[in-house]
């Protein structure tokens, strides 16, 4: 409904995105190593990397061949793979206009600790709705969530330009828009189970950014937009 393209809301204690510049560019590489060498690099990738929660829950094995990491540490991996340059866009975009505000408000190493997190609760709610999958879950997704929630609850009066309908640019509160994305993954779970689309990975991120962002947030960082803090007050780091 609407693509995010740019926030008017200024770094106040930071001066560079570190994190989030490190993490789409090691989604990019990623994505060029296995994508670029052909499907079945890709395919390897997925059921080595990606989350397959039948493996975690010792409900079937790989073969030796693919077992690239200890199962339990795929509860992160997955969130590092994609399956094509849209699936790959649309995740970095959103990391792109949200993560620097959400990595401003916690720190660069809480920020971090914060996106991992929130990267393994996608993966935990996934497996907890569907245990006994086969199929690898693979994507930034729920990560991405997590920082798209932790934006809403610090900036929702912040006005961001979108492209409604993917063509119509237009200028909104950032409230607007967000809650409109999250409850239309809640929708979207509700009725739509069979998609590929993992909505339960989605909601867990969702979650956890939500409340994550209260408890790991700078002491001192307001929430919902309630004061604003001036950029010549703030500490560099």
């Amino acid at each position: 409904m609407f693509i995010p393209i740019h926030d008017a809301n200024h770094l106040r204690y930071i001066k560079r995105q570190y994190v989030t510049l490190a993490i789409i560019g090691l989604n990019v590489l990623v994505w060029a190593m296995t994508s670029l060498s052909g499907g079945e690099a890709l395919q390897a990738a997925a059921l080595g990397l990606g989350y397959i929660p039948s493996v975690v829950h010792d409900l079937a094995v790989l073969p030796p061949e693919l077992e690239l990491v200890p199962a339990p540490l795929t509860y992160v991996t997955y969130s590092f793979l994609h399956g094509d340059i849209f699936h790959l866009g649309g995740n970095m975009l959103f990391l792109w206009v949200f993560g620097d505000n959400v990595e401003d408000a916690l720190g660069h190493l809480r920020y971090l600790a914060f996106y991992l997190a929130c990267t393994v609760a996608g993966a935990f709610l996934h497996g907890l709705v569907a245990p006994d999958s086969q199929a690898p879950l693979i994507g930034a997704s729920g990560a991405v969530a997590g920082v798209i929630a932790a934006y809403l609850i610090l900036h929702p009066r912040v006005k961001l330009w979108v492209l409604a309908f993917a063509r119509i640019p237009v200028r909104l509160p950032a409230y607007i828009v967000l809650l409109l994305w999250i409850g239309s993954q809640f929708l979207m779970f509700a009725v739509d189970r069979e998609n590929q689309i993992s909505w339960s990975a989605h909601i867990g991120g969702i979650l956890a950014g939500a409340v994550l962002v209260v408890i790991m947030r700078r002491q001192g960082v307001p929430l919902f937009d309630r004061r604003i803090v001036l950029p010549q007050a703030a500490k560099l780091e």
